[in-house]
């Protein structure tokens, strides 16, 4: 108690250095203190028999760096307050706002609309994306929803729905397409209502339409009506046709079952007479390059043109100029003899072929085709005239009346030659589609296409036989083709350069004669088609050649202008079958 009393101050010094700074309380405990005499600290007695207890040292503690303190955010832009104007009082009413309640007021609507401005950019972006989404669904709609997928139907509803039926250089794919988007639309729009609508005008049309066709079969021609000239032509042409056909089929059987007959040894015969070929005459022809040759029926005359636009009847056969026929103003492209008189036709690159007599004058002028000429040929009734043109088409002219019988289309491009069947009722093309195509002139359609050659077709010939068909290309090679297997028979690798003109024999086709641009001409047999002479003397491209009518006689004309004449052993029998 004395002890207690007697430092009241020290107790008091000690609560005060509590309440200040550790690097101050020292100083104030000794400034304080007053000196007073020390009480001697007796030590507590430690019995020695406990030893002292040893602690293991303690671990550091590992040292914790402060957290890193993010940077603060810039503050986001304020929006201006919006204030609402003061309405007028009415009635008289005075209107008392209170400040809180204003404030209440507006501060939920800041809230709702947020401090945030959505930038015309981002407004565009969502635009966007919104109509995507919608053209996905769109498409999706389309997609499950049933569309004709006739034109004809697809037009009906899209003039029952209002729409315009057809748009420019819409195709079919794209119209249907455009309907499908059309409904799937109204779909979209809750107009099901129209739609249906349009649907069941449709199927009652169809009903109506169907109950008509049972009442009244109306049938429409799928064909282009020709004229009544075109339909007594091919009336014409069965007829004969018919009697030739018939001739030849008896012939054939007679040599088939007459034991006196020799087939095989009239081949060799022939094979020898064509053997014996040798350059009979050289003439020079015209001025600029030949481009066409023809003998008359009965081997006479023979006829050339040249680009010169001048055609030119010799006398055989000594090849004598007989007379010159002028009119075309362009180069002629080919001449061809009557088969029957003594009458020629010329085509041209003017786009006329005309008729002339054996003296040189002029007896018709057949006009009407778009493009230059190319090849001619007349029908083995002599009546018609068939010309070809770089038109894409080939036409049938009537002698007498100068008429256009028949345009006939077909190929794909230029057609360039053109040849009759010896019985008159076929009629083959070729031309720069490098096909071949048999017509029946009795009916007017289209009964074969060939395709074979890789090149364009510029010669065409049928055989006397009445199923061989020969053609020839710039492929350098000759084809025959069987009518009857609608095939190729047998394929002639013939010349080094593009074949300008192939010819049969006109008698029984014993053997084959063809022409080309290596400025040769190979004669090769019918039997085998081996070759058999080949006829060298031009020094340029032959562009045409004609064989005598009875097969004695080959002539050939150049770009070297000149005509040349090759002829058999006139000490040989000349053949005669029949």
């Amino acid at each position: 108690m004395e002890a207690e009393e007697e430092n009241p101050a020290s107790t008091s010094v000690l609560e005060s250095s509590a309440a200040v700074p550790d690097n101050q309380t020292l100083m104030l405990t000794v400034e304080t203190i007053p000196p007073h005499p020390v009480q001697p600290i007796i030590p507590p007695v430690v019995p020695a028999a406990i030893p002292p207890v040893v602690v293991p040292p303690i671990a550091p503690i590992p040292t914790i760096p402060p957290p890193q303190v993010p940077a603060p955010l810039a503050p986001l832009p304020v929006r201006p307050p919006i204030f609402k104007p003061a309405m007028p009082p009415q009635n008289g009413e005075v209107r008392t706002s209170d400040s809180d309640s204003d404030h209440d007021d507006l501060g939920p609507t800041r809230a709702a609309t947020g401090e945030y401005e959505i930038s015309e950019e981002s407004r565009q972006v969502r635009e966007r994306q919104e109509k995507a989404i919608q053209d996905l669904l769109m498409k999706r709609r389309a997609s499950a929803l049933a569309v004709p997928t006739n034109d004809m139907a697809v037009r009906a509803r899209l003039r029952r729905l209002g729409e315009p039926i057809t748009l420019f250089g819409e195709r079919e794919m794209e119209r249907r397409d455009r309907l499908r988007m059309l409904m799937a639309k109204l779909d979209a729009e809750g107009q099901l209502e129209k739609l249906m609508k349009a649907h069941e005008e449709e199927e009652a049309a169809a009903t109506a339409t169907a109950d008509d066709a049972e009442e009244e079969m109306i049938q429409y021609p799928f064909y282009t009506e020709g004229s009544k000239e075109l339909l007594d032509a091919r009336i014409d042409i069965a007829k004969y046709s018919i009697v030739r056909a018939a001739s030849r089929l008896q012939r054939a059987c007679r040599k088939r079952d007459d034991p006196d007959e020799n087939i095989d040894a009239e081949i060799d015969w022939a094979l020898r007479q064509a053997e014996s070929l040798f350059l009979d005459c050289s003439e020079f022809g015209d001025d600029r390059p030949l481009s066409g040759c023809s003998f008359s029926h009965d081997g006479n005359l023979l006829a050339t043109c040249a680009l010169s636009g001048v055609a030119k009847i010799w006398s055989m056969p000594k090849v004598e100029k007989v007379s010159a026929l002028k009119g075309h103003t362009e180069r002629l492209t080919d001449v061809a003899f009557s088969p029957v008189q003594n009458h020629l036709a010329t085509a041209s690159a003017d786009r006329t072929a005309r008729l002339w007599n054996s003296d040189g004058s002029l007896l018709n002028t057949f006009g009407g085709h778009l493009d230059r000429l190319a090849r001619i040929s007349f029908h083995p009734s002599g009546k018609y005239l068939g010309t070809t043109s770089f038109d894409k088409t080939w036409r049938l002219w009537d002698i007498d009346t100068g008429v256009e019988l028949l345009l006939q289309e077909g190929h794909s491009r230029s057609v360039y030659g053109i040849a009759f069947h010896h019985d008159g009722s076929l009629a083959a093309s070729c031309g720069l589609d490098s096909l071949a195509r048999v017509w029946d002139l009795r009916t007017g359609r289209s009964i074969l296409a060939f395709e074979g050659h890789v090149k364009p077709v510029l010669g065409v010939s049928f055989s006397p036989n009445g199923y061989h068909l020969a053609t020839g290309g710039e492929d350098n090679t000759c084809r025959i083709w069987d009518l009857r297997k609608k095939k190729s028979l047998y394929v002639i690798p013939a010349h080094s350069n593009l074949i300008s003109q192939v010819k049969f024999e006109p008698q029984e086709g014993y053997f084959l004669v063809t022409g080309s641009y290596d400025m040769t001409a190979k004669v090769w047999s019918g039997r085998d088609f081996k070759l058999v002479k080949t006829l060298s003397g031009h020094e340029a491209k032959v562009t045409s050649l004609d064989v005598g009518a009875d097969g004695c006689s080959i002539a050939t004309v150049s770009h070297d202008r000149w005509i040349k004449l090759w002829s058999v052993n006139r000490k040989e029998q000349a053949m005669d079958v029949d």
